[in-house]
């Protein structure tokens, strides 16, 4: 059984076998649970970032997780994907609270596994005075972990032109 949220709009399928989609389930109690459930993860880590509270960030990670986030190196995998200390000195770079924004999200859940994306747009001044606003394209996978979910998985991304330039596309906005 896995469920998709576009939006407002919520699909429920089961799976053949084969994998085939299946028939529509209603009265799905325990899918709009496990949905909430990763929406309050995909706040969280939202609410921890715009707070700079390195900590709550963490939380939301299960252990061995790996991600893929604009920082180098190309991937965090490890102890030090988790490193409490390397996310509290990337906030001390910045003066006051992050602006951290998600919007159209989408998730698909399962029984223990499930998977989110949606656009990012981080905001912020640096501690010197710089100010600056970037959207970019996250996805998160999930494992449920003795009754959490947790993030196992980070991928945020922002494209590149691919007229030759190879410049970063840190200039799109979403569409209205």
């Amino acid at each position: 059984m896995s469920m998709s949220v576009q939006g407002n709009r919520t699909e429920l399928r089961t799976s053949t076998a084969a994998g085939a989609p299946g028939a529509r389930v209603g009265g799905a109690v325990v899918g709009a649970a496990n949905e909430a459930q990763i929406r309050a993860v995909v706040d969280e880590w939202a609410e921890a970032h715009r707070v700079k509270d390195a900590s709550r960030v963490v939380a939301q990670l299960a252990p061995g997780e790996v991600q893929f986030t604009l920082a180098p190196p190309l991937q965090h995998t490890g102890p030090g994907a988790r490193d409490e200390k390397a996310v509290a000195s990337w906030f001390s770079g910045f003066e006051g609270p992050l602006g951290y924004e998600v919007r159209d999200l989408a998730i698909t859940v399962g029984e223990d596994t499930a998977f989110c994306h949606f656009l990012n747009r981080l905001s912020a001044t640096t501690k010197h005075q710089q100010t600056f606003a970037l959207w970019n394209r996250v996805t998160f996978g999930f494992r449920k972990l003795e009754g959490r979910w947790l993030i196992t998985h980070v991928h945020a991304s922002v494209p590149f032109y691919m007229d030759g330039s190879f410049r970063a596309a840190d200039d799109l906005r979403p569409e209205e």
